[in-house]
């Protein structure tokens, strides 16, 4: 049996990001900085810490920087120093990871799933992971794909609560307040986090580039009882807005990263 850690992780890097346009109308969503790295970066990183090497990041708005990002990154993250007198380089203090990174424009327009099915002749009919380019999670990956491959089914979702908006007040039968939750857990119900597990049979149920992999995709490997959830109750978060960034960057600031296991 093929090594796990052959494994394939497909990254949605290609939508708009309107909801925090402060930065994306300077750059793809993917590429905002979390601790002066592309949350991008911190999501490969992720991975890697489980020896999962070989990335395809599907790409759409300002896709140009993305490739640039990778093209030049042996000079991002090291020394340089350049010598005029003859046109070259030397990098020092390499850092360089040990990952193979696929690039693939897939549309401007099109949607989560048409960009999934555009990448199939990348993956060679084996399974693979998919996520989205701007969520973090504590999500043990060899624990997900283990489970996956125990179930059998085509599909795995990491299902996740995220954390209310706002603190809780916690009130007695006077309505005294007795103490705060600072942003509990939601209302119990459980969500999409992303952090797929997929056999190749999930393509057949994608149609083409009009087609969300929220919607139809997933709501018929459910009814053709194809799609199991993973349950992570641990750290979870998107960066849907310019708030959420703010709040990962604390985070990261403040040393407590739950996300960072290297």
């Amino acid at each position: 049996m093929e090594s796990i850690q052959k494994m394939t992780v497909v990254i949605l890097a290609g939508g708009f990001g309107t909801r925090i346009s402060e930065e994306s109308y300077l750059k793809a969503k993917p590429m905002i900085e979390i601790g002066g790295k592309p949350i991008l970066w911190h999501i490969m990183k992720t991975y890697s810490t489980y020896g999962f090497n070989e990335f395809i990041i599907c790409l759409g708005y300002k896709s140009y920087g993305v490739k640039e990002y990778f093209s030049n990154y042996l000079l991002y993250h090291s020394d340089v120093t350049f010598d005029f007198t003859d046109n070259s380089f030397i990098t020092h203090q390499n850092t360089a990871e040990p990952w193979k990174v696929t690039l693939v424009d897939t549309g401007l327009e099109t949607m989560t799933g048409g960009r999934l099915k555009r990448i199939r002749n990348y993956i060679d009919e084996k399974p693979f992971m998919l996520t989205y380019g701007d969520g973090l999670a504590d999500v043990n990956i060899s624990e997900l794909v283990k489970f996956h491959r125990e179930h059998g089914k085509y599909a795995t979702i990491t299902a996740v609560q995220p954390s209310g908006r706002y603190g809780k007040l916690n009130l007695d039968k006077t309505n005294q307040v007795s103490n705060f939750d600072e942003k509990p857990l939601g209302d119990g119900g459980w969500i999409n986090g992303g952090f797929f597990v997929f056999q190749p049979e999930v393509f057949d149920y994608i149609e083409g580039d009009h087609v969300q992999l929220e919607k139809e995709p997933l709501e018929n490997l459910a009814k053709d009882h194809q799609l199991m959830a993973y349950k992570h109750t641990s750290f979870w978060k998107a960066m849907d807005t310019l708030r959420d960034k703010n709040e990962l960057e604390q985070l990261w600031k403040k040393n407590g990263a739950p996300w960072k296991k290297w």
